[in-house]
């Protein structure tokens, strides 16, 4: 940011690295202020502060909820080198001349800080800013925001351990049971970056007389807290569904896969916001409510430290995972992924959050066979349907 008046011709800051893209706790910023004025100008002070805050700013009907924590706060007097000083401590700036005044400071440790983050209802945000005092006329200032990014290594024994879980659900019809469909899901690791595969294993069953669509999504969740009340912000980031599941029937994912697009790592640091992420594996459930599997996420800095523990782990497991699956063992085929759809929730449960448009989805009953016999069909009709057939299993 550069500042300009009539007697000023550049005030601006200048960082000793501009090819650095971001901080990290422990570093050190430092940099030059660079001053140049058309004509005599006399500065009785330049201050330089670091700043560090988080701030979440939102209305909750007519009131506004407005809340803010500091993370670092540094000031310091800059002096020009080899320039004059007059008694009271003041430099006379002269036309045709450019003064740099150098500055630089030592970011917390990490673990004192939390990255830089921008979101819809907060943000946090680091800067330097450069104040020039000059007599009798107002304070000049100038300021440029820098990246700090803290970073979170997945690479721990309780981000490398299995995660799963079992959801069921009893379907009726106008209050007459219908059944129910039930999920049991896992995943190797809870602790993942971006660019990496999520390996599902996975078992649904539906005992109800309706098709279900068993689907899996990447879910973030913002969380702003200001003034005592929470405002959560949730995103759909990617998905995948698995193939429809008629009635007494059963599926099952073996190393299905979703992967972890480029994101942000989770925030889980700061006071009053969080970014969290999870894995959702339901069940769509034509005319009822869906089953939800939620499998909390921990998403790291990429590239940092080395993966070869987490990906011997996975491929450990998966060799686990097929052992304990071999009853439900499928034809192999490629996945089916869908496209990658957005959306957005505010304040709402999760439900409208996983509505996705399926095109021709399945009925909700299964239609009974009409006995018309019409024309043999070609084979290759009769050779789609028997393998689309033959992906189903008898309820165990």
């Amino acid at each position: 940011m550069v500042a300009m008046t009539k007697k000023i011709k550049t005030f601006q800051i200048i960082f000793s690295d501009p090819s650095k893209t971001f901080y990290c706790g422990g570093d050190k910023v430092c940099g030059r202020v660079e001053v140049e004025v058309n004509e005599l100008t006399r500065v009785t002070a330049l201050k330089v502060v670091g700043v560090g805050c988080a701030k979440v700013e939102y209305a909750k009907g007519k009131q506004r909820c407005r809340q803010e924590a500091e993370y670092l706060r540094y000031e310091e007097l800059l002096k020009l080198d080899e320039q004059p000083t007059d008694a009271d401590g003041s430099v006379l700036l002269r036309p045709g001349n450019k003064y740099e005044y150098t500055f630089g400071f030592e970011l917390p440790q990490q673990g004192q800080l939390v990255s830089s983050y921008k979101g819809k209802f907060g943000y946090v945000h680091y800067y330097v800013k450069a104040k020039m005092d000059r007599p009798h006329q107002p304070t000049l200032e100038c300021k440029k925001q820098f990246e700090v990014e803290e970073p979170l290594d997945v690479n721990t024994p309780d981000l490398l351990s299995p995660t799963g879980g079992m959801k069921e659900k009893k379907v009726t019809c106008m209050f007459i049971p219908d059944g129910q469909v039930s999920l049991n899901a896992k995943i190797d690791r809870r602790g993942f970056c971006e660019g990496e595969d999520i390996c599902i294993n996975a078992k649904f069953e539906n005992t109800c007389s309706r098709i279900v669509v068993p689907k899996a999504a990447i879910i973030a969740k913002h969380t702003y807290q200001a003034n005592g009340r929470t405002k959560v912000f949730r995103q759909k980031l990617s998905a995948v569904r698995g193939n429809h599941i008629i009635s007494g029937m059963c599926d099952a994912w073996q190393g299905k896969t979703i992967r972890v697009p480029k994101i942000k790592p989770s925030m889980l640091g700061c006071n009053i916001i969080r970014v969290e992420y999870a894995l959702m594996i339901y069940v769509h459930i034509p005319g009822s409510d869906k089953l939800i599997l939620e499998l909390p996420l921990v998403i790291g800095t990429a590239g940092l430290g080395s993966r070869s523990n987490s990906v011997s782990s996975q491929e450990g497991s998966v060799s686990n995972s097929s052992q304990s699956w071999v009853s439900l063992r499928m034809p192999s085929e490629p996945p089916s992924y869908s496209d990658i759809s957005r959306g957005s929730s505010l304040d709402q449960p999760l439900t409208p959050l996983l509505d996705d448009v399926d095109g021709d989805e399945s009925p909700i009953f299964m239609n009974p066979p009409s006995f018309v016999f019409p024309q043999p069909p070609a084979y290759t009709e009769t050779e789609e349907e028997y393998n689309s057939n033959a992906r189903m299993l008898p309820v165990c």
